[in-house]
């Protein structure tokens, strides 16, 4: 039977076993599966099973319904713990990609997705949550940079070892896929097998939760989905498509994208504790204005790939901000809500998910500088959310129309 540890006993363990270790062993775990199947993703999808934006639309459609039923995490955790559902959800993704390069076509592709997906979204609900319950306030914005630089770091390894081998070896996508995924699915059954399973302070609601307090939330949540699914559908689709780039190249740009986020991570948390999150947010989504309009610039004004690339990497260094996001939550949230939030807030995360790629799969075919230049105007509504957000969130204090309730000057 498993150990269960209270959380506050966890700093007499060894350092391997405590509870922040495990997320960052999970953090370094999923990208292992996840970075290797979006690096080969357009290349697999384009040479093998002839995808056009068609195609890659109704797959990441696909790929996103079950984030959108995220919500389901709440039953779920009636008759299962939070960890284990959130290791168990690891092993799911890493088997199902360890599979995908063994089903070629749109009906194939389409179910092993589904399948990764689900353990994708689960396990990226669950783990959100953990960290808000077993990471203390004043550290949360370090400690969540950590874990960030911790998935980077796992990206990083999975694509320096993709463009070293894969012309080197000339590596076979089932290979890379089988490889992949198998790690992530060896290291999640040792995290089930090697922690004690650690009760956080705060009994967590089993039930759904919906409290118009946390309105701003839910509404960065939504227009945070919506616009991140037009950049991870389609920026790097572009650069298979526009500008020809090979596994290696794209490889190599995801490469250098995430020693980027592994140097920034840390930093723009500790960014998060200087601004607060008022700040971090405002400055996240102007940036992502910029970005987003240059996008479209590339293709109404034939600017080149190098741009482009260096587009793709700002845009996943603002996007490192999200810890503000979560820690603006965490301040203004009942500590037993937080569970129950997050799968609410990851369903709403993904409503737009589910129908803007195949929609914009094809205003893609007519106009692909529409595309992003429809994601500026989503970024630009989230930085007037972004505004509405307080210097000093706490409960009862989570937006600038608020009177003061706290002891925290307002804005």
């Amino acid at each position: 039977m498993a150990r269960i540890l209270p959380l506050d006993a966890a700093a007499h363990l060894p350092l391997w076993q405590r509870p922040v270790t495990l997320l960052l062993l999970m953090a370094f775990a999923m990208p292992i599966a996840f970075a290797t199947w979006s690096a080969l993703l357009n290349n697999f999808v384009i040479e093998v099973a002839d995808f056009t934006g068609v195609e890659i639309g109704w797959l990441h459609t696909v790929r996103e319904i079950p984030g959108f039923f995220a919500i389901g995490a709440i039953a779920l955790i009636m008759v299962i713990r939070e960890q284990v559902l959130g290791i168990v959800s690891l092993i799911l993704l890493g088997a199902a990609t360890a599979v995908t390069a063994w089903f070629p076509s749109l009906g194939g592709l389409l179910t092993v997705t589904m399948l990764s997906s689900i353990g994708f979204h689960y396990y990226e609900t669950v783990n959100q949550s953990l960290q808000l319950q077993w990471v203390d306030k004043k550290r949360a914005p370090q400690v969540l940079g950590w874990i960030l630089a911790m998935g980077s770091a796992a990206s990083l390894l999975a694509y320096g070892l993709l463009v070293v081998t894969w012309k080197t070896f000339d590596l076979s996508y089932s290979f890379v896929y089988l490889t992949s995924g198998g790690i992530t699915a060896a290291i999640a059954v040792l995290c089930l097998l090697a922690y004690p399973q650690f009760e956080a302070p705060h009994p967590q609601s089993k039930r759904m939760v919906l409290r118009r307090r946390y309105w701003l939330y839910y509404a960065l949540q939504f227009m945070s989905g919506a616009r991140r699914q037009i950049f991870v559908v389609f920026a790097a689709f572009m650069m298979v498509e526009r500008f020809g780039f090979e596994v290696h190249e794209v490889t190599a740009l995801f490469l250098i994208n995430f020693v980027a986020n592994m140097v920034a991570a840390p930093l723009m948390g500790r960014a998060v504790t200087l601004w607060g999150e008022r700040r971090a947010l405002i400055f996240e989504y102007a940036g992502l204005i910029c970005i987003f309009l240059a996008y479209g610039g590339i293709y109404w004004f034939g600017w080149g790939v190098v741009l482009a690339a260096a587009l793709y990497v700002l845009d996943h260094v603002f996007y490192l901000l999200v810890i503000a996001l979560r820690t603006y939550f965490q301040k203004i949230a009942d500590p037993g809500d937080i569970a129950p939030t997050a799968a609410v807030a990851f369903t709403i995360n993904h409503i737009a998910a589910v129908f803007l790629p195949a929609l914009l799969g094809y205003l893609w075919i007519v106009s692909p500088g529409g595309v992003f230049i429809l994601a500026a105007a989503m970024a630009a509504t989230s930085l007037a959310l972004a505004l509405m957000v307080p210097r000093h969130p706490a409960p009862g204090h989570e937006t600038v129309f608020q009177d003061r309730l706290t002891a925290a000057p307002a804005e």
